[in-house]
């Protein structure tokens, strides 16, 4: 995986590493949003046709994988989907696991999410602290919304934290509807629920969260059964390329997550297929066995040398062994094949920079130029921009990096300070300049702000006395 994701690589500092990319989190929780081009790009190949038939936008509908073993899914207003690592280590079929994405996106198409009043004063609390997790995380602050999103059950009553039954039947419905409608079987939804039967007989207590706040009943199943099987496609079944991926993500997950002991015994050397291979690489890369790795990978890609991500997979082991002017080469043979996935160009940027060679920063500058217009509120792109324009000198580029980042996390004060110190740095009237008193305004800053400011920087360059507040 590359473990860096959309959502994590939007936190200050965060280190690429292959694979699943993890935000910066605290070692007591366990939660993090986790970034990994290929898991999101099989997710979001399967899910777009479904989205587009339910009406919904495919761009627009974020998916952040949650680091954690706890079997939830959820989903909130801004079009947010959060996938529990846990529930989609528990899905049989990449059927199931389209079921659950459908079923969470017709709650999205109906705006369940944040509704007011029928269900009770407890639920708009809990509601809100969900949709705030998920804000944090898609923000830039993947460690305290994971906080939120793990304690969100304490806001509000029990009762309160149970979605109303007849909107998880709108959202089965909607769900299957789209899934008919996109050529897709709904079995596999059914078959998720049907695993999980017995969660009803449960208290609260003890039951996944997932089924704290998407109740199963025994009707609701049936009458979901019933009408699935009703549906044109309820045969279909997935293709064997599909099943291929299901598997990869799992060995993924998998590989990145669990002790490398584990998934070695999980993935024996008898297993011969490519999942076994490039999950054992990976874990033989994740317990410091670097050159049994490295030759495990240059087998892959000995087989498959058009995968963009073995490449990536080859260079961040490079890299991670200090070894980044070795690691350029697999990096940039990942971005010739996957020229539109930024988290590879921030990979090779990351790369370039570490080399310490000056020749290697304009390189470096175009990687996270190209990669944060495709991903603009990628904050590790930032980060490294600013670093790599520091150290050509170019001060005022290097602030308004530091600004952008700052802007794309959400932290409005610090836009505004770097922001205005760009400005000072850049000429007046240029694209820099301009987009310099962009971030400014877009944080919410007046001209009384920006007034305030340049008196205060003016008394300190005088050696003045700064008054308080």
């Amino acid at each position: 995986m590359n473990w860096l994701s959309r959502t994590a690589s939007r936190t200050t500092g965060v280190v690429a590493a292959v694979g699943l990319v993890l935000a910066a989190a605290s070692p007591a929780s366990a939660q993090s949003a986790i970034r990994d081009t290929e898991i999101e790009g099989i997710i979001h190949e399967w899910s777009a046709p479904v989205f587009t038939a339910m009406g919904l936008e495919p761009s627009e509908v974020e998916i952040l994988l949650i680091n954690d073993n706890d079997l939830n899914a959820f989903a909130t207003r801004g079009r947010i989907m959060g996938l529990n690592t846990g529930l989609i280590r528990k899905t049989r079929s990449a059927n199931e696991l389209l079921g659950v994405i459908a079923h969470e996106a017709g709650h999205i198409r109906n705006r369940h999410t944040l509704r007011d009043g029928a269900q009770g004063a407890g639920m708009q609390p809990m509601l809100m602290t969900m949709a705030l997790g998920a804000l944090a995380i898609a923000a830039g602050a993947p460690q305290a919304g994971a906080v939120l999103l793990g304690n969100s059950q304490y806001f509000g009553t029990l009762s309160a934290l149970r979605y109303m039954t007849h909107q998880e039947g709108e959202a089965d419905n909607t769900g299957a509807r789209a899934l008919e409608n996109a050529g897709e079987s709904g079995r596999g939804l059914v078959s998720f629920f049907e695993n999980f039967r017995s969660q009803e007989v449960f208290s609260d207590a003890r039951r996944f969260p997932y089924f704290r706040s998407h109740p199963l009943s025994s009707d609701r199943i049936e009458n979901l059964r019933r009408f699935v099987g009703e549906q044109s496609n309820y045969d279909r079944v997935d293709s064997p390329e599909r099943i291929a991926q299901h598997a990869l993500i799992l060995a993924k997950i998998h590989a990145f997550m669990d002790e490398p002991n584990q998934t070695l015994r999980e993935y024996p050397e008898s297993d011969a297929t490519v999942t076994g291979r490039y999950a054992r690489a990976i874990a033989w890369y994740r317990d410091g066995q670097t050159e049994k790795a490295l030759t495990a990978v240059d087998e892959l890609l000995a087989e498959q040398p058009e995968n963009p991500y073995f490449w990536e997979l080859k260079g961040q082991i490079l890299f991670e062994e200090g070894r980044p002017a070795e690691a350029i080469g697999a990096h940039q043979r990942s971005v010739d094949l996957l020229p539109d996935a930024p988290l590879l160009r921030i990979n090779l940027a990351h790369a370039l920079i570490e080399t310490h060679d000056p020749t290697k920063l304009d390189q470096a500058v175009l990687e996270l130029k190209r990669a944060t217009a495709l991903e603009n509120d990628n904050t590790m792109g930032w980060r490294l921009l600013s670093q790599a324009y520091a150290s050509q000198g170019k001060e005022g580029e290097a602030r308004l990096a530091s600004a952008e980042m700052y802007f794309a996390a959400g932290s409005e004060r610090e836009a505004t300070q770097f922001a205005l110190r760009a400005r000072d740095m850049l000429s007046p009237g240029t694209l820099e300049w301009t987009r310099a008193m962009d971030i400014v305004f877009a944080s919410g800053a007046t001209q009384d702000d920006i007034d305030d400011v340049d008196r205060r920087n003016s008394r300190r360059d005088r050696g003045g006395v700064i008054p308080a507040g």
